[in-house]
């Protein structure tokens, strides 16, 4: 963007179905308070706001004000979310690739139109899990009951096996509840996303995009999950979201 520099654009957020230009608050990213507006092709539109025309940092704040300014258009429309640090050179530039896309945008709404994000993590209580696994693996029990019986100086390669057989039975634990929590919850769903978990005792890390029709028992399934599981599993679940995990739309302001 050499040629831009210092130059100020039109950083983009996301698509919606529109027939009117409208404003929704001083939310744009940089923090300078520049105002989310819409600029409008047909009944579509694309919701900005002014700025330099740079690379913003992947930090906490610039992510945290690109994904607060999407919800905020969601809370009114349903939103196509475009992808971070899209700047578009000036208004006649987001109209043309307003104008160029306009059908495959329609289309993506559309599809979008009347479902939400819904996410959910079930993370394992550590003390409950472990425990669990010490009582119920008889080949662990045997190597820790070899383990109490030798000096600890005797004992580094059992050590070391308990220590491999513990972490295979973590993931077959995890393996097993991922199962059931898919199972369970994706049939209400249209589409599920599962993340790379984080963290040991992660058992799923997932988005579901759900229908509002559904979200009532989408919600309902969740709570049977977790009623049924509370000793050992930590549930969190979260809604309602734009739909990151599901569009995430590459425009690549250069081409038009």
């Amino acid at each position: 963007m050499k040629d831009t520099a210092g130059k100020e654009g039109k950083y983009i957020y996301c698509i919606i179905a529109s027939k009117e230009a409208e404003s929704f608050g001083a939310l744009g990213i940089g923090g300078r308070g520049d105002e989310l507006h819409s600029i409008l092709y047909k009944d579509i539109a694309a919701v900005v706001s002014n700025s330099p025309i740079i690379s913003y940092a992947v930090s906490r704040e610039n992510m945290l004000a690109h994904e607060k300014a999407i919800e905020e258009i969601m809370k009114k429309y349903t939103v196509l979310p475009v992808r971070f640090c899209t700047i578009a050179q000036d208004e006649n530039k987001v109209k043309k690739i307003l104008e160029k896309e306009h059908d495959k945008f329609t289309g993506m709404l559309k599809n979008i139109e009347g479902k939400k994000e819904l996410g959910l993590r079930a993370i394992f209580k550590e003390d409950v899990i472990y425990k669990e696994i010490a009582e119920n693996y008889e080949d662990i029990k045997k190597i820790k009951k070899a383990l109490s019986s030798e000096p600890p100086a005797k004992t580094y390669y059992l050590r070391m096996e308990a220590g491999r057989k513990v972490e295979a039975a973590l993931q077959e634990q995890k393996d097993m509840y991922k199962k059931e929590i898919l199972e369970t919850l994706s049939p209400l769903a249209k589409d599920t996303k599962v993340n790379n978990p984080y963290g040991e005792l992660m058992i799923i890390s997932a988005a579901f995009l759900v229908e509002n029709a559904n979200e009532t028992e989408f919600d309902r399934n969740v709570q049977i999950l977790a009623d049924k599981y509370d000793d050992k599993i930590k549930f969190k679940y979260v809604g309602t979201l734009p739909p990151f995990n599901f569009v995430n739309l590459v425009i690549e302001t250069m081409g038009y």
